[in-house]
């Protein structure tokens, strides 16, 4: 997939670039960039934080350069996004993704090993012996410059270009803290031999000059790093569900004529072996070979798919069986399996409505904090509490504020719930979907291959007295298998005959007549048998009417001058159709069957599967799907469709909630919402369910996120938190988000 796209529609000059961010350390970076990029004339960029990536739409007459300097002028560095890379052992001497967080790891175990001595002698009396407090500056010192170096090197950045970021709180945290300490040691009363250092939590009027917060800049330091080691690690944990999915696909094949290329050089129109075992290269048609087709890491289904000559199979999915011939029919970036991983890409890259409200508020907190910190130390200072009081407030009011759960709090939840939908065969298009599956209150369904199979089945065989259904129906499928109509095919599959047929022949409207092993065999309507004097007895005469009173389809089979019995057809309901409806309406949803057949058909599928008849719609032509969900819409319901054909397309973009069935047509999976991979109608409760889960994840994040600086900076500006403990809070809110997305992961 090209980094840089025209997503235009013919005449708009309008193009698409997604760029790789780097540099940024929290939610603050990422609005900040979004901010200089949205300056430039037409641009309309989106920067997330978890996924560090800014899609960016921007006008024909820009140059792309434009953007990436942008971005390197505020300070960050960005490129263009290189393809993903498996991950390999040591052995290759190439590095996965685990090396990105080496660094931050070297500098968290240096700063634990040299910070948990410190921060003993700053709390335990009994280990503070003569000298102890110049022991704690010889180990604290490496921590705040070495070990926090990359938030002085952020802060500094920031302040060149007039910005500030949680890095900046942190840096004047732990350098003041440095500070104040080396000013009391060298100029104060801290350096006498035998100081003591109660560790209190509470304020003490007193000038300072005695007091030491080594243990405080040390212990920060490392509690943030731990909080952004962890936090990385956990955004890796969050995306690895995309990374699964772009690593499915195989990664070279075998051609017909037996050479063995990398898939990448496989062009539409070539002809490839698949042996037991092996995934199939790329999206084709099976040409030679019967076998079963294991798709569950794809789709999530878990029940094997036969496939014989004639039958599509998609890349990724697996041979379980014998040995295929395939031609491709898609290759590259128009595979599902492509196709897949861009929605769920353009799904995490985008932003809630309810996130939204999170950037403005983190956009200028940091300020805000520093202009708190300043006041508090002014506050405590006036009101005769000490320096070492109001340092300690200041101090603990810059720490504890963080932004990042703020800036953390949606783009986890949807890396999770986007990257566990894909595992299991549902394709949410973008974060405003979400929205919508909260308000939704009626579900329209398209019948034909959403609630029924889509293609005509043979399901009932009927036959005169003393004769064999075995017989009526091999003989019948002999001869249908020369006809290339629905019914006809139906017949044929059921059959599978192999009888050979002479002088065939299509009467037109009626049905199909030839010689079939010798019998004069004819397969059609009832009249057709009738012009040939074959008329029905009395019982096969009732089957007739009873199926087309149930909508189905009655074919009557003759030879040799008699009636020998009648075959109904009909698409038949998905065997799961029922059970996803019960799902529906336990979600709260009012399920609506919608469709073109006429009503005896539409009556008797609803209730079958459960709908009630005064929310069957049917005989609507395919233009008129469009004003059904209108009306509905202006009845005041927020209505869901589902459909999987092209004529299902409008109604899908009309709706509240489009929901594709994958296995329909593209144009109905590109006006959808949601597409589900699978034609299993209980993945559209999944569905549902997921993205319902995933929207309560991010409010649930958002909530806690808030209510935690609300209820920590009071604390921290009345002097009440310790700047190490407002440290470790800070870390574990940032940690607690994205732990609380992770559970996204064990959604069934």
């Amino acid at each position: 997939m090209s980094p840089i796209t025209d997503e235009r529609p013919q005449g708009s000059p309008r193009g698409s670039v997604e760029l790789s961010i780097g540099g940024m350390t929290c939610a603050s970076c990422a609005n900040r960039i979004e901010r200089q990029l949205n300056k430039l004339a037409g641009v309309p960029a989106t920067v997330n934080y978890a996924t560090e990536k800014a899609k960016v739409p921007f006008p024909a007459d820009l140059d792309p350069g434009r953007l990436i300097a942008t971005v390197e002028a505020a300070g960050y560095t960005a490129a263009l996004p290189e393809p993903p890379k498996p991950e390999t052992g040591p052995e290759t001497g190439q590095t996965g993704p685990d090396d990105e967080l080496r660094p931050l790891r070297h500098r968290l175990i240096t700063s634990l090993v040299l910070s948990i001595p410190v921060v003993a002698m700053a709390m335990i009396p009994a280990l503070q012996f003569t000298n102890w407090q110049w022991l704690s500056l010889t180990l604290a010192a490496p921590v705040v410059v070495y070990a926090g170096w990359p938030f002085h090197k952020a802060a500094w950045t920031n302040l060149r270009h007039g910005a500030a970021t949680m890095d900046t709180l942190v840096s004047l945290g732990t350098l003041a803290a440095l500070g104040w300490s080396l000013w009391a040691l060298f100029f104060g009363t801290a350096g006498t031999p035998g100081m003591t250092h109660p560790f209190e939590l509470t304020i003490e009027p007193t000038d300072g000059s005695g007091n030491i917060y080594l243990e405080a800049a040390a212990g920060v330091t490392a509690f943030i790093l731990a909080g952004r080691y962890f936090e990385a690690r956990s955004k890796r944990r969050a995306g690895a569900a995309l990374r699964a999915l772009l690593e499915l696909g195989a990664k070279d094949v075998e051609l017909a004529d037996g050479r063995r290329v990398p898939v990448e050089q496989l062009k539409a129109g070539d002809r490839f072996l698949v042996r037991p075992g092996e995934k199939i290269a790329t999206d084709g048609v099976v040409e030679e070979g019967t076998s079963a087709i294991d798709a569950s890491m794809l789709t999530g289904e878990s029940v094997p798919v036969e496939v014989r000559p004639g039958d599509a199979v998609t890349g990724a999915t697996v041979n379980a069986g014998g040995r295929l011939v395939v031609r491709a029919t898609r290759v590259g970036a128009d595979t599902q399996l492509a196709q897949m991983a861009r929605l769920v890409e353009q799904a995490q890259t985008g932003k809630a409505e309810v996130q939204r409200l999170a950037d403005r508020i983190s956009g200028v907190f940091v300020p805000i904090v520093i202009a708190l910190s300043a006041g508090t130390l002014g506050f405590w200072l006036g009101t005769g509490a000490g320096a070492a009081a109001a340092f300690t407030a200041a101090v603990a009011v810059l720490i504890i504020a963080c932004p990042c759960a703020l800036g953390l709090a949606t783009p986890t939840a949807l890396l999770v719930g986007t990257g566990r939908g894909a595992q299991l065969g549902i394709l949410i298009k973008g974060p405003e979907v979400l929205e919508s599956t909260r308000r939704i209150d009626t579900i329209v369904l398209d019948k034909t291959g959403t609630v029924t199979e889509g293609r005509m089945s043979l399901v009932e065989v009927h036959v005169a007295e003393g004769e064999a259904e075995q017989e009526v129906l091999r003989l019948a499928g002999a001869l249908e298998h020369a006809s290339e109509h629905p019914i006809a095919r139906a017949v044929a599959r059921a059959a599978q005959s192999t009888a050979a047929v002479e002088d065939f022949a299509n009467v037109e409207g009626l049905g199909v007549q030839g010689i079939v092993e010798g019998h004069a065999v004819l397969v059609g309507r009832p009249k057709l048998l009738a012009e040939w004097s074959q008329h029905l007895p009395a019982d096969l005469e009732r089957v007739v009417e009873e199926a087309q009173a149930a909508g189905r389809t009655a074919v009557a089979v003759g030879w040799d001058g008699k009636a020998r019995g009648v075959l109904v057809v009909a698409d038949v309901i998905k065997p799961t159709s029922a059970e996803a409806i019960a799902q529906l309406r336990a979600l709260g949803l009012t399920p609506v069957l919608l469709t073109g057949d006429h009503q005896a058909v539409a009556h008797s599928v609803a209730e079958q599967v459960g709908i009630a008849p005064e929310n069957v719609i049917a005989e609507v032509l395919p233009a008129d799907k469009v004003a059904v969900v209108k009306r509905l819409q202006a009845e005041g319901k927020s209505v869901a469709m589902v459909g999987d054909g092209v004529n299902d397309a409008a109604a899908l973009a009309q709706a509240d909630l489009g929901l594709a069935m994958g296995t329909g047509t593209d144009v109905a999976i590109e006006a959808s919402d949601l597409t589900l991979v699978r034609g299993d109608l209980r993945v559209a409760a999944d569905a549902i369910r997921l993205a319902r889960r995933t929207l309560r994840t991010i409010k649930g994040n958002l909530f806690w996120a808030f209510a935690y600086n609300v209820a920590a900076l009071p604390l921290a500006a009345m002097g009440l938190l310790n700047p190490m403990i407002a440290g470790a809070a800070m870390a574990f809110s940032s940690v607690f988000v994205v732990s609380n997305s992770l559970r996204l992961r064990r959604f069934r």
